[in-house]
């Protein structure tokens, strides 16, 4: 399924959507990675990572907002939806976005370690799979690695702290 042109100010206004959902998670001390999940011009679902807080390896942005917007529209399959994600998803969130089908993911910072969207693999637009994503980088970029920056700068800073 095909999306109609999308513009770079809405991209960048729903960006800004993400981006407050990763604030969420910096207020918990976790990574800050926010995400939402837009279908027909209105968020359906958002999510923040809450690994720690919820002490679950799955409890990422994006799997956060895929069980919502599932559990919102009824079905798993979120055709027609677009997700927009602050961070490069991992491979599992990569893995969840093919497997429920959505159609296009923007977003905002790569993650050149871990990025499965094209850093390290490209799992969402694999010809291989029965299902592509339709990918845009670098929506805000800058605020969005700005954003996990000054998180790992406050981390390093209270271990340095922690240690004298």
């Amino acid at each position: 399924m095909s999306l109609p042109p999308v513009s770079r100010e809405t991209d960048e206004k729903f960006m800004r959507e993400a981006l407050r959902q990763a604030r969420k998670a910096y207020a918990l001390r976790e990574v800050p990675i926010g995400c939402v999940i837009v279908c027909d011009g209105k968020v359906v679902a958002r999510g923040y990572n809450r690994r720690n807080t919820d002490k679950n390896t799955t409890s990422h942005a994006e799997i956060n907002a895929i069980r919502r917007a599932s559990k919102k529209l009824g079905d798993w399959r979120l055709e027609g939806c677009t997700i927009y994600i602050t961070l490069e998803p991992c491979q599992m969130c990569a893995g969840a976005i093919v497997q429920s089908r959505i159609t296009r993911a923007v977003i905002g910072s790569m993650n050149p370690k871990a990025g499965c969207a094209g850093s390290v693999l490209n799992l969402l637009e694999m010809e291989q799979f029965n299902h592509q994503v339709i990918v845009e980088r670098g929506v805000l970029e800058q605020e969005c690695s700005e954003m996990l920056s000054g998180f790992f700068r406050e981390l390093r800073e209270q271990k340095k702290e922690q240690k004298s």
